[in-house]
């Protein structure tokens, strides 16, 4: 089946933060890329907001130089070309109304000029900091009206909040001034194919579907491993650590996709009412219960093939006494009909062995019992459905087979799909289907108010622990390795363990 993909509708795309790293190295990119595809209107333009004290001029020429820097875009390419000449710039502080009543002028000389028809996309590439005081002046300046024609609609960088406090906040300063169909609320991991695939797979599969339930799965992975360390955000990082950094965003859509119930369609509303449903389905941990299935850790000194890797709080910018936890793990039992008394294993951590964002899918064993009398090995096999979400996209399904020769022995062997390997695979930074569906208005992919405070309520309750005197510290681990063992023992005392990373 495939449905024909239109051009987005002309407008004009804000960034705030226009001179950012996140612009240049993955926005303006992704843009590029959406030109190529010819996904783009003709009437399009693109106004970058900082600062700095730039022309238009300078501002494209600065742009080009970085692209050219960091090889983020092709500048030689039509594509980039084609773009450049829809850019400009305007200068002026986020906390100054007097900036955004100018910057309404600069929008409507721009709708005039490339004839985008009024419709705005306001995207925050800023600190977290920033996002109430830019939705606030834009209210206030009038620039998220609808009324006088055309759609105004602002993209909210994670992280979204850093409690629950926090999160409810943002959502009544977000909700004041905005309709919800308005907020944008982004998570870049939905733009990887195999994230987004997990629905199609699931819900277009007759073989996965029937099993995808308590009765055939054992327990469920998600784990989002890196090798790297915290780079130059040490100073950032060190404020927020793993769990804020990773669990409420990545994990927890992840978590959302492969638990929610089938939606009624493809609305976005539809399916972002059921994956609500499994958030708020999360079973919520008292202090016993948080010391008991959370754990977490802290990168110590280590190597990482050849190369040597000082420990956290050997970064720059990272206190020598640092508490910020760089690994977590959890078990989380989702209370619904579907997967009671399935548990739910998340882990995210830095500096380990291998790159890999991956889920692992673990059904039940079949009986041994018509095996028991025969000679050989009797060991059962693990049945693993495994979604590799990066680097390498693409899904693998383990089974036993018998091993050749007299002897009943079985062993795992495993059937692979690359989209790689399969598909013809366009350049990508993970923001394009993001920004596309932004400026087409679709916001399936993106979160809800609802959703954002269900995880804080999961989450919320494992921050309070920590802070009991009776919370263990934090563990340590090795830069290279597979992470604290007290990770290892909260599968283990299960009687299971991680699924190999890679």
């Amino acid at each position: 089946m495939t449905i024909e993909t239109k051009k987005a509708p002309p407008s004009t795309l804000v960034i705030f933060g226009g001179t950012g790293d996140l612009t240049k190295r993955l926005l303006l990119p992704a843009v590029v890329n959406l030109a190529r595809a010819k996904l783009l209107p003709e009437k399009f333009a693109v106004l970058g907001v900082g600062r700095r004290d730039y022309s238009s001029e300078e501002f494209r020429a600065e742009l080009t130089r970085s692209a050219r820097e960091i090889g983020s875009i092709d500048t030689k390419s039509p594509a980039w070309r084609w773009l450049a000449g829809r850019i400009d710039y305007h200068k002026g502080d986020f906390d100054d109304p007097a900036a955004f009543r100018r910057l309404g002028e600069a929008l409507e000389t721009i709708a005039r000029r490339h004839r985008t028809e009024r419709n705005v996309l306001f995207y925050l590439a800023t600190a977290p900091e920033a996002f109430p005081v830019i939705i606030e002046n834009l209210g206030a300046a009038g620039l998220t009206d609808e009324k006088a024609g055309g759609w105004r609609r602002v993209v909210i960088e994670k992280p979204f909040g850093t409690d629950l406090d926090s999160a409810r906040a943002l959502n009544r300063k977000i909700l004041g001034i905005l309709d919800e169909r308005q907020a944008f609320r982004i998570d870049h991991y939905l733009g990887k194919e195999t994230v987004q695939n997990i629905m199609m797979l699931r819900f277009s599969n007759g073989i996965f579907e029937p099993l995808w339930n308590r009765d055939h799965i054992d327990h469920v992975q998600i784990s989002v491993a890196e090798t790297v360390g915290v780079e130059t955000r040490g100073k950032l990082y060190d404020k927020v650590g793993a769990l804020r950094d990773m669990v409420p965003n990545h994990l927890f859509q992840v978590l959302a996709l492969i638990a929610m119930e089938a939606p009624a369609s493809f609305d976005a509303d539809a399916v972002r009412t059921e994956k609500a449903k499994v958030l708020q389905a999360v079973r919520s941990y008292d202090c016993e219960g948080c010391l008991d299935n959370v754990v977490r850790g802290q990168y110590r000194a280590g190597r990482i093939g050849r190369q040597a890797m000082p420990g956290y709080r050997g970064e720059p910018d990272v206190s020598a006494r640092s508490r910020t936890e760089t690994y977590v793990a959890m078990k989380l039992l989702v209370d619904d009909w579907r997967w009671a008394g399935v548990p739910f294993y998340l882990r995210t951590g830095k500096r380990l062995a291998a790159k890999s964002s991956q889920v692992a899918i673990q059904f039940k064993q079949a009986p041994l019992a018509l095996f028991r009398d025969l000679p050989g090995d009797h060991r059962m096999v693990r049945n693993f459905l495994v979604l590799q979400i990066q680097p390498d996209e693409g899904v693998s399904l383990q089974f036993g087979v018998k091993v050749p020769g007299p002897a009943m022995t079985v062993e795992e062997v495993n059937m692979d799909f690359s989209y790689r390997d399969r598909f013809a695979m366009p350049p990508s930074t993970g923001y394009e289907t993001l920004i596309y569906d932004c400026m087409r208005g679709d916001a399936t992919l993106f979160q809800r108010a609802d959703f954002v405070e269900s995880g804080w309520r999961v989450l919320q309750p494992m921050l309070d622990a920590w802070r009991d005197p009776r919370a263990p510290g934090l563990a340590g681990y090795a830069a290279g390795g597979e992470g604290p063992k007290v990770a290892d023992q909260l599968l283990a005392r299960d009687g299971r363990t991680w699924h190999t990373l890679g």
